[in-house]
């Protein structure tokens, strides 16, 4: 760059250089003995009244000057002692660095044995997890979990993994292995003991919250499968060793697994992200993945829920300063609501809110049960004389009051959607009330959390959401963390897992950026078996998948077709057709009763009706006699005909429901 931020003009190409003046003897006299240091510029940026070198006077040039450049460092080429082992250092340097990076050929070999894994659920989508392991003669099941219904789904509560395949390997499963307590991941194994039971190798916390739905479900007795695990212990289930890694997650006691088989080892890391700071101080035990690591791992399944998000996944701590804030400014009631498995943040504002004098008032049974079991099990410490029962809450100011409760992804149940809609036994919105709703909504969640937020707004209450940046943590790796395990695992074979499709497609880009092979990477879909040995893998059947409609409210599932009739009745409406038929002369006794539901409004239903009549009528001219003797044949093929009709006018497909008497 020039000096003094002289712009540098290009020369002309057809013009001349003008030829450089050989510099003068400067006017004024340098001292001998004045030093030198400007001689070490280039020529060109010498100052003019310096002398020439030449003309500089003899004593001057004899000096030895001061800033003059070290001598280079010799060359590493030779013969000498320490240049040979220079040489033989680099060499062995290399190879090390190879070898730690690429451990691809640590697992055996030699062996012909496999594994196959079979995911069930979790895949294409957010929740409902469920995976099996297996070998010939072994296979165990890693966790269970439920999912949200879409909004199409009437009457549907949750989905449950379609047990099919479980059914047909039924006497090789040797147990449940459980990664976590949340619903996505324990939610449908009281559905699964209702038809089959297996052994349950979990952490306290997450069989803590199974004993309260086996509860619920009429299931004590099988409490008797209940097998609590120690973490870094390896425990034996048929053909495998499993070790439970403990990972922070937003839930407390979340575990990765190690899953070794003769084939190799599989490392599972289940829902995670890495958490220095946690609130309980229990950082993920990242010795164990290094481990592992450097022992050869075969196969790393990792989750990809948040594989779009760049750098690293926020602690939970960061939600407590919110919070303090929010209290710090609240007047009157405080209502806060977060998935009722996230203990951490409940504690959090509980904690917080204790710290301004509130008393804590919890609504919600889940949240209730899921709370205090942790409590008993020694995860949290809170003083239970802080709580208060919801009757007491008229007895309190209401500055002197928090409310932790359930509702955050706006389901209809829920106690904050309740109150919201005035509908709670206990608690009525006030304008002085903060809310605090401490989550982001599931994908797919998003009509009933804007439809809840809505609800509470017009009610005049404050409402503290996403307008905060700091009001939830994601219990998800972001990039940078799946980064960390991917490079301390250093798996020879890659499966993300968990996520939609395209959420599992950007965790494969990371993965490539991380060294791992592009053809050492598949992508699997629910119900693709993928084999797996230290030569290869590949994906060598479909089995088959899907879901199950549950009613929650009676525990029990609801038939397919239930459903889909369902869909039908709301997307195009109901006709339902009563008739009397005189068989013999083949018409009508009396004017048919004809009534729609969802079709046409209500000053439109005589028109209608005449019309329907009148296709009625024309319907038993034209209709043959063989017909007239069956009641059910007639019902089928009148039903047709209407159904054509509709669609011919209105471009509908109603549900035709007809019933005809014959006489």
């Amino acid at each position: 760059m020039a000096e003094n931020n002289e712009e540098i003009k290009p020369v002309s190409a057809n013009k001349p250089r003008p030829r450089r003046r050989k510099p003068q003897a400067p006017k004024s006299t340098v001292a001998p003995n004045a030093e030198t240091s400007q001689t070490e510029q280039p020529q060109s940026q010498q100052p003019q009244s310096q002398q020439p070198q030449s003309q500089q006077p003899q004593s001057q040039q004899n000096k030895p000057k001061k800033n003059q450049r070290r001598q280079m460092t010799s060359s590493i080429e030779g013969n000498e002692k320490w240049q040979n082992e220079m040489k033989k250092t680099i060499i062995a340097n290399e190879k090390i660095q190879k070898e730690r990076l690429q451990t691809f050929n640590l697992p055996d070999q030699n062996t012909t044995a496999k594994v196959r894994i079979t995911p069930l659920g979790g895949l294409g989508e957010i929740g409902g997890n469920i995976s099996v392991i297996e070998t010939d003669t072994s296979a165990i099941i890693i966790d269970v979990g439920m999912s949200f219904p879409s909004e199409d789904m009437h009457g549907v509560d949750i989905l449950i993994p379609d047990f099919t395949y479980l059914r047909s390997i039924k006497n090789k499963i040797k147990g449940i292995v459980i990664t976590h307590a949340h619903e996505d991941h324990i939610g449908a194994i009281p559905y699964l003991f209702k038809e089959m039971q297996f052994p349950i190798y979990a952490t306290p916390l997450p069989l803590g919250m199974l004993s309260n739905k086996f509860e619920e479900h009429g299931l004590k007795a099988e409490r008797r499968y209940f097998r609590p695990v120690e973490k870094r212990k390896v425990i034996q289930i048929g053909d495998f060793s499993v070790e439970w890694i403990h990972i922070t997650h937003s839930i407390i006691d979340a575990s990765s697994l190690a899953i070794t088989c003769e084939a190799g080892t599989l490392i599972h890391t289940g829902d995670f992200k890495i958490d220095h700071t946690p609130i309980d101080g229990l950082v993920s035990d990242l010795h164990r993945f290094a481990h592992y690591g450097e022992k050869g791992i075969l196969c790393l399944l990792s989750d990809s829920t948040n594989s779009y998000r760049e750098g690293v996944t926020k602690s939970e701590s960061i939600v407590g300063n919110t919070f303090d804030g929010i209290f710090a400014k609240a007047k009157g009631r405080v209502i806060m609501s977060t998935f009722s498995s996230n203990i951490h943040r409940v504690y959090q504002a509980i904690d917080y809110g204790c710290r301004h004098g509130r008393k804590v008032c919890v609504i919600g049974r889940s949240m209730e049960k899921n709370l205090f079991i942790a409590m008993d099990l020694g995860y949290i410490n809170l003083d239970k004389s802080i709580f208060i029962e919801p009757h007491e809450l008229g007895k309190y100011n209401d500055k002197d009051i928090l409310i932790v409760t359930t509702g955050s992804q706006g389901e209809t149940m829920s106690a904050l959607y309740r109150m919201a809609t005035d509908e709670h036994r206990h608690v009525k919105i006030k304008t002085s009330d903060q809310i605090i709703i401490s989550a982001r909504a599931i994908p797919g969640n998003e009509g009933s959390v804007s439809k809840v937020l809505n609800f509470l707004l017009k009610s005049g209450a404050d409402v503290a959401y996403q307008d905060f940046s700091e009001i939830h943590a994601s219990g998800h790796a972001s990039q940078e963390d799946q980064k960390l395990i991917l490079r301390l695992c250093k798996p020879k074979f890659f499966l993300p897992v968990h996520g939609e499709y395209n959420h599992i497609v950007k965790h494969k880009e990371t993965a490539i950026d991380c060294g791992i092979p592009s053809r050492n990477i598949l992508l699997m879909s629910d119900g693709e078996q993928i084999e797996i040995c230290p030569k290869y893998i590949k994906k060598i059947k479909t089995v088959k998948t899907g879901k199950v409609y549950i009613d929650n409210q009676i525990n029990q599932q609801i038939a397919n077709d239930v459903v889909l009739d369902r869909q039908k009745m709301a997307d195009a409406g109901l006709v339902m057709l009563v008739a009397q038929v005189d068989a013999k002369e083949s018409k009508l006794i009396s004017k048919p009763k004809v009534t729609s539901y969802g079709l046409v409004s209500d000053k439109e239903d005589r028109e209608f009706s005449h019309e329907m009549e009148g296709v009625i009528d024309q319907f038993m001219l034209n209709t043959k006699k063989e017909i007239l003797q069956d009641a059910r044949a007639l019902e089928n093929e009148l039903r047709q005909v209407v159904r054509k009709h509709i669609f011919r006018k209105m471009k509908k497909y109603p549900t035709i429901v007809p019933t005809i008497f014959m006489m």
